[in-house]
């Protein structure tokens, strides 16, 4: 058996100068046997639609270290800056990804 060089404990990740970054207050989530699927959109007060920004593909191991990921960094955040409030005790989903209402008159 070869030696094989050690697999490094950081991956060296780039930032491309062109990137954009989006920002979504909805995702929409769907899946396969072989991949899950988030849609990031937007939606605005008075808008009768979202418009999707970003799709990301993930196999489900991939979406699974994410979600452990987020557990951890959110978690990090809330012991730095507080608890995170939650509204209501509906379906996390429905409180949060659902489109924003009008302002009141």
């Amino acid at each position: 058996m070869p030696n094989q060089p050690p697999v490094p404990s950081q991956i060296p990740v780039e930032l491309p100068s062109d990137l954009d970054a989006i920002y979504a207050n909805l995702v929409r989530i769907t899946h396969s046997p072989a991949e899950l699927i988030f849609d990031f959109a937007r939606v605005l007060p008075g808008s009768t639609a979202a418009r999707i920004q970003s799709r990301l593909i993930m196999s489900p191991v991939g979406a699974k270290l994410f979600y452990r990921a987020l557990g951890e960094n959110l978690a990090r955040y809330e012991s730095s800056f507080g608890e995170i409030p939650v509204p209501g005790d509906a379906g996390l989903a429905s409180e949060l990804f659902h489109p924003p209402h009008p302002p009141e008159s």
